[in-house]
């Protein structure tokens, strides 16, 4: 009798050690949209479930017509003469930005923050700085470096090549903190920056900004993803406030 009731203890637990190892599993491999519950527990919110685009609208418009939702992924298809620059439902000032993408071969695209709708804007690029999105290698023109991937377009161009090859995902991530901003590309910082800065001041004037006043003047505001008219899929989409 003894034996038997040792079997059958370490028969329960094991199912009990099972159980618990399934669940460590379940806790640790969330799928590609979902939140973990450190995430959630650091303040983190996803701005993508992979089923719905309710967090979202197109700049100065209320649908998203120009994207669609395929296997749990958020796409920007590019259709021509079609500008569908999508922008979160909510601003933000100080955050930390989070997702990843895939961009269409010899594809453009970015990710803009502190974006403004006013009189007289009528694209994202007018008011947001932007951590560009392009396909590197297979862009069919040749870039300049403040054009490259994770560059504060136009601004500041980035330190390392960081990149993935077009077709695999890469994962961005922005950082905004009283003016201290910060872009990472597949877990490497590639640029560090401060706004309105006289250095910064003095980069928009000699630059391609120095025509629109409204540029990098807002201390909060919409994320942003551009549709410059190709291809490009984002998920696991997320944000915390600082």
């Amino acid at each position: 009798m003894p034996y038997i009731r040792s079997l059958y203890l370490l028969s329960i637990l094991s199912l009990i050690l099972f159980s618990c190892k399934s669940k460590q599993i379940e806790s640790v491999a969330p799928g590609p949209n979902d939140l973990t519950g450190v995430e959630k527990a650091l303040g983190w919110t996803s701005l993508f479930d992979g089923s719905n685009m309710d967090r979202w609208r197109l700049y100065n418009d209320k649908g998203m017509e120009g994207w669609e939702i395929r296997d749990g992924v958020m796409v920007a298809l590019g259709l021509e003469g079609r500008s569908a620059d999508a922008i979160t439902v909510d601003t933000f000032r100080n955050f930390e930005l989070r997702l990843e993408w895939n961009i269409s071969k010899g594809g453009n695209s970015g990710i803009f923050y502190n974006v403004r709708e006013a009189e007289g804007l009528t694209a994202v690029f007018q008011s947001g700085p932007e951590y560009q999105l392009i396909d590197d290698d297979g862009f069919p023109y040749p870039l300049e470096e403040w054009q490259k991937t994770a560059a504060n377009y136009a601004m500041h161009p980035p330190k390392i090549k960081a990149h993935h090859p077009q077709g695999t995902w890469n994962t961005s991530r922005i950082i905004v903190d009283d003016g201290m901003v910060q872009h990472w590309l597949n877990d490497r910082l590639i640029v560090r920056y401060e706004l309105w800065t006289d250095e910064w001041e003095a980069l928009k004037d000699a630059g391609k900004w120095k025509d629109h006043p409204s540029y990098g003047i807002f201390q909060s505001g919409h994320i942003a993803l551009q549709d410059h008219g190709n291809e490009i899929s984002f998920r696991n989409i997320k944000i915390r406030k600082l």
